[in-house]
């Protein structure tokens, strides 16, 4: 095997010639002098013919093991020989090696700013003093440098927003769906700004967004020839949260069919007077009851319901809700909320071996008895409860029904993933209320356009969904009609905003990496700063 020099091991096709190298403690210092042509002027871009002289400048190398490595380069000064060029003198840059104000090499300046981008100013610093590089986290932000916005626009333009703050502000990123990389980022989603940027960079063709609003009005202003397409996984969600409202609303539906059916495997209590049912002294319990005597003494104040909610930090609906329902009513509905345990399925028979006990039950052999049921939970939560219908605390045992998102998710998700107890279920649920049955139908009529793509059947199901739909559904109808065209578009195209929504993903990585503390000129830098 042929032996190479040092200038081939160190500096592979860089025009130097090593003079010395020495070992000091853990750092390597090498002495070299440029052995390339004669530079060109950086001004005037003529090449030079005399020397003005020579210097040595101290460069910063990527380590070789654990030592630091520094270049001791000896460069050239050299004369403009150009009368009309303002610059007399100009020193040569290494091509590979080195760069004009640099104290690094080119390869650790390369090294550096991927160090940066990745993690951004400290935690990129402290990486870098585990790998033996001088580098401050002041230096390393430097390095950054935001890529220029391309003139036009890319012929399918994504756009979505991201939040600064969630709730507060939220800036705009736009995304090349073809190429899939971040084009600009702008600093809020108003209208009047998507729309000067899209006139400042026409070209657009296809612009692929939600449904948000301001995004629509800036397109129609800036762009009105541009093709809209709706992401269909929005689509999705807001009919999702349309079928889940409608299994809310018709709760009461399952409730009603699930306390009819006969209860089995439980033994015949025997007569037994426990102590009056008391509602249970929870935190949620007595919260409702201080906000209901809170706000009904305001009232008696005649104080109107803005001031009440900004006195007591409520949203407007909360208070007129307190005011219009009942106490008993609201007291219902706050133990109703709490969440079912590992204990619930197992309540009624607890119950019952507690009443044919006369009381007298052990905590313990119950605690056996249902454990051999497939209870999992411990036997601190059966004495509890044991001790709660003893003092008539014992919430009443309630009917087994799925919650309204679980019914949603049976519903969205294709028939044939739902496992046979699942669809058992589900069954028994559209049995129980046919405005679930009608959401049931439409939802997975509307599934099947998006995953099929056939955009052509929307205006057919859009007039059988405001025919005999749940109020829900007639409202996610309604909004459909309003944007038919994006909405069409986005059933029959293969663009959507999924390359968009995995940015915003990444936006979100890198704000919450900076705690929040970054301008925004350097969250957009590191945004557009492809890794």
């Amino acid at each position: 095997m042929a032996s190479k020099t040092v200038e081939a091991v160190l500096f592979p096709r860089i025009d130097v010639r090593v003079e010395r190298v020495s070992d000091s403690s853990d750092v390597l210092v090498v002495e070299a002098v440029s052995t390339a042509r004669p530079g060109r002027c950086p001004d005037c871009r003529q090449q030079a013919r005399r020397t003005h002289s020579s210097y040595q400048r101290d460069l910063n190398e990527r380590p070789l093991g654990s030592h630091r490595v520094i270049v001791r380069l000896r460069v050239r000064r050299y004369f403009c020989d150009r009368k009309s060029c303002s610059r007399k003198t100009f020193v040569e840059q290494v091509p590979g090696l080195s760069e004009r104000h640099r104290r690094s090499s080119t390869g650790l300046t390369g090294w550096l700013r991927s160090i940066a981008v990745e993690l951004g100013g400290r935690p990129a610093a402290r990486l870098c003093r585990r790998l033996r590089l001088v580098a401050g986290r002041t230096r390393l932000l430097r390095l950054l440098v935001a890529p220029t916005a391309p003139d036009r626009a890319p012929r399918v333009l994504g756009v979505d927003e991201f939040a600064f703050r969630k709730g507060c502000t939220y800036g705009t990123v736009l995304v090349d769906v073809e190429a899939g990389r971040v084009v600009d980022v702008l600093p809020d989603r108003t209208s009047e700004t998507f729309a000067a940027w899209l006139t400042e960079h026409p070209g657009t063709e296809i612009i692929c967004r939600d449904r948000a609003t301001a995004y629509t009005k800036a397109v129609r202003v800036a762009a009105p020839d541009a093709l809209e397409v709706a992401d269909r996984w929005h689509l999705l969600q807001n009919l999702s949260a349309a079928v889940e409202k409608t299994c809310q609303q018709h709760r009461d539906c399952l409730r009603k069919r699930a306390e009819e059916e006969p209860v089995t495997e439980v033994p015949k209590p025997s007569p037994m007077l426990l102590p009056p049912a008391e509602l249970p002294r929870t935190q949620i319990i007595e919260r409702t009851r201080h906000r209901y005597e809170d706000i009904h003494r305001l009232l008696e104040k005649r104080w109107t319901i803005s001031a009440i909610a900004r006195r007591l930090n409520l949203d407007r609906k909360t208070v007129r809700r307190f005011r219009d329902t009942d106490l008993d009513e609201l007291m219902v509905s706050a133990r109703d909320r709490r969440p079912n345990g590992v204990l619930e399925p197992f309540k009624a028979y607890l119950n019952a071996r507690f009443t044919e006990a006369q009381g007298q039950a052990s905590g313990t052999q119950l605690f056996l008895e249902i454990q051999a049921r497939g209870y999992r939970g411990s036997r601190q939560v059966v004495r509890k409860h044991l001790a709660a219908l003893r003092a008539g605390t014992a919430e009443p045992t309630r009917a087994d029904i799925p919650s309204p998102r679980k019914i949603t998710s049976w519903i969205m998700r294709p028939r044939e993933t739902l496992t046979e107890s699942q669809d058992e279920r589900l069954l028994q649920v559209r049995l129980a209320c046919p405005d679930i049955t009608r959401a049931c139908d439409l939802a997975r009529a509307f599934a099947d356009m998006v995953r099929h793509q056939r955009g052509y059947l929307l205006l057919e199901w859009i007039r059988q969904a405001e025919q005999d739909a749940p109020k829900p559904m007639k409202g996610f109808a309604g909004f459909l009609r309003q944007d038919l065209d994006a909405v069409t578009a986005g059933l029959s195209l293969p663009w959507s905003s999924g390359v968009v929504e995995g940015h915003v993903n990444r936006v979100k990585t890198l704000k919450r990496a900076m705690y929040g503390r970054a301008s925004f000129e350097l969250l957009r830098t590191r945004i557009l700063t492809q890794p």
